[in-house]
């Protein structure tokens, strides 16, 4: 029997996090930087996020970060995890990628989610709102239909030069969007972000209604989540404090902030509520030393028959991030030199 760890693909989503006391700039940076290093480390990919007016997110431009990573590596596959779509036209994403296509060939992803802005201040500003949501499914047809020439909701239109293109796209998603992945034959990303059911279930409706496209003749299954490894449990499980502590304070205060050390996490005074929200925030996340990384990542791999694992650990310390992914990689049997 094959070690799930070694047979599927690795890659990697960094969200540009900032941390307090500095500037945005620095993360995303760092975010190139850190592209460089999972390279090397031998991750499949490297994706970048998008989030609007979030302070503790500078990741706001996708296409524009993701063409900074592609000029900073060679071999690494560069994409987005990804362009919410309902924030933008169909038109001038397929352009945008058409573009990073062309200048990149062969090494460019299109991950779409269908996300609007944190707040109704933030999707004012965008000019959309929660209805745009609705409409994911139509825009992502109409921009499947720039890259493949046949678009028909303007006729005449074309979005050079990125038709006749192939770029691969994925569909981040949770409950329906499942459904719209396999309905267009795309690869799926999803994450536990309902829990581990209901994520297996999705994946599971996923398969069972998979459709063959030209870009995809069978189902793929992309499971996003965090994975810290440290020397013990304890130094993992402190990996995650900072970004535990950041959602609980954007869920009682409405504004996701920069990531701090767990030290200082570990002093406050938290409110009952705030409490529920960390606790909850510390679950459900894979950490460990190696050999219980290994034992977790093997049984969720086994469950979801994942043909890829996308990680996005988050925490303050940078160096204690890197080594984590020098952990997996090794675990993995990925390139390991960086």
């Amino acid at each position: 029997m094959s070690d799930p760890l070694r047979s599927i693909r690795w890659s990697v989503l960094d969200r540009s996090r900032t941390r307090a006391g500095e500037e945005p700039a620095r993360a995303v940076r760092d975010t190139v930087a850190f592209a460089r290093q999972a390279e090397e480390l031998g991750f499949h990919r490297f994706w970048v996020a998008e989030h609007h007016s979030v302070p503790g997110v500078a990741g706001s431009a996708p296409t524009v970060l993701a063409a900074a990573v592609a000029a900073a590596t060679s071999r690494v596959r560069v994409g987005t995890g990804g362009v919410m779509l309902p924030n933008h036209r169909p038109l001038v994403v397929a352009e945008q990628f058409g573009v990073l296509a062309s200048l990149h060939p062969g090494r460019i992803d299109m991950g779409l989610g269908r996300s609007v802005g944190f707040t109704g201040g933030v999707r004012r500003a965008l000019g959309h709102d929660h209805e745009d949501a609705a409409d994911f499914a139509a825009q992502v047809h109409e921009l499947l239909g720039y890259f493949s020439g046949e678009q028909d909701v303007h006729p005449g239109v074309h979005a050079w030069p990125a038709e006749g293109l192939r770029v691969p796209a994925f569909v981040l998603a949770t409950g329906q969007g499942a459904d719209l992945a396999a309905q267009l034959g795309l690869p799926l990303v999803i994450a536990p972000a309902r829990g581990e059911d209901a994520m297996v279930a999705a994946i599971d409706r996923y398969r069972e209604a998979f459709r063959p496209s030209a870009q995809e003749a069978e189902p793929y299954v992309v499971v996003s989540g965090t994975v810290a490894i440290a020397d013990t449990a304890e130094e993992a499980r402190r990996m995650l404090v900072p970004e535990a502590w950041a959602n609980a304070y954007s869920r009682t205060h409405g504004e996701f902030p920069p990531l701090i050390p767990a030290s200082r996490v570990e002093e406050l005074t938290m409110t009952d509520r705030q409490r529920r929200i960390f606790d909850d925030s510390m679950r459900g996340h894979v950490h460990g030393t190696e050999e219980q990384v290994a034992d977790e990542l093997n049984r969720l791999l086994t469950r979801t028959r994942a043909d890829e694992f996308l990680v996005h650990t988050s925490t303050y310390d940078r160096a204690a991030r890197l080594e984590s992914h020098q952990r997996l990689a090794a675990l993995a049997g990925l390139r390991t030199a960086c």
